[in-house]
């Protein structure tokens, strides 16, 4: 008696099934991490307005729109933040929001640095996340040098994953930028040896920097790194979001951190 060979379609079928299967349920779970983001508030949203002093632009590709038109849940804009005065700015910051924190949420912190002659460009990440596009900077400085002559100085900077992000960046790169601001972040790419000048602030009761790591990089920047601790300042109030999950309890106010932030930054930077 002959036997017959099964079908192997089948087969093939169910493994076509299973694939399709694990491709779905990891778009899911991709979806609801992303999904699952810190929003900006209230305080964030009213510093993209502009003022007497500063001048809020935000664009898309080659497209500029009033800052009272910006819908917040819109993505992919770049925002900046400048003196009203173009002649008084003489620094730019190009900053990486940390991870899973929406990017507006760093309107008051850029907004306050463009009262002190820094033009800030503050950019969307994918999925809020500075690691999916690090290289978010890319032909920002030729494109603001005509837009502002004035810049003297160009920065490099983000908070926590979006300062690690914005280091990785700069080790890159280190021939187009004079100095790094790391806001409860670390490098892990090597700078030790470059002539940036390198600003690196916390708050002392910060629950998501990982300190082991912080101490075990440092060797990483410059000897000369300017180092500030917040007395009393916590890892989420570089951005007005709320609290983050693990953070510790700040003993002050969001806006002091901001305005000790600031001192600190503009203090040094002369």
């Amino acid at each position: 008696m002959y036997k017959t060979k099964k079908s192997r379609i089948p087969a093939v079928y169910r493994i076509l099934l299973v694939a399709i299967a694990v491709m779905a349920i990891g778009g899911i779970a991709i979806n609801c991490y992303v999904g699952n983001y810190y929003r900006a508030d209230s305080i964030a949203e009213a510093a993209i307005d502009s003022d007497r002093e500063v001048a809020v632009t935000i664009e898309k590709k080659d497209k500029r729109i009033q800052a009272t038109q910006y819908d917040l849940k819109l993505k992919n804009y770049t925002i900046t933040f400048a003196p009203q005065d173009k002649e008084k700015a003489t620094k730019a910051l190009i900053f990486y929001p940390g991870g899973r924190v929406q990017y507006t949420a760093y309107a008051p912190l850029m907004h306050e640095l463009a009262k002190n002659n820094f033009v800030c460009i503050l950019v969307h990440m994918p999925g809020n996340l500075a690691v999916l596009d690090q290289n978010a900077a890319d032909g920002i400085i030729e494109k603001y040098k005509e837009i502002y002559p004035s810049i003297q100085e160009w920065y490099m900077g983000g908070h926590s994953l979006g300062g690690a992000m914005a280091a990785e960046y700069v080790s890159k790169h280190v021939d187009e930028f004079d100095g790094l601001y790391l806001f409860a972040a670390y490098s892990t790419a090597d700078l030790s040896d470059s002539d940036l000048r390198v600003f690196s602030v916390y708050g002392s009761e910060d629950g998501v920097l990982d300190m082991d790591k912080y101490r075990k990089y440092r060797s990483n920047l410059p000897e000369d790194t300017y180092e500030y601790v917040i007395d009393g300042g916590c890892h989420s109030y570089f951005g007005s979001y709320g609290l983050q999950k693990g953070d510790g309890t700040p003993d002050v106010a969001f806006e002091e951190q901001i305005e000790m932030t600031v001192d600190f930054i503009t203090y040094n930077s002369k």
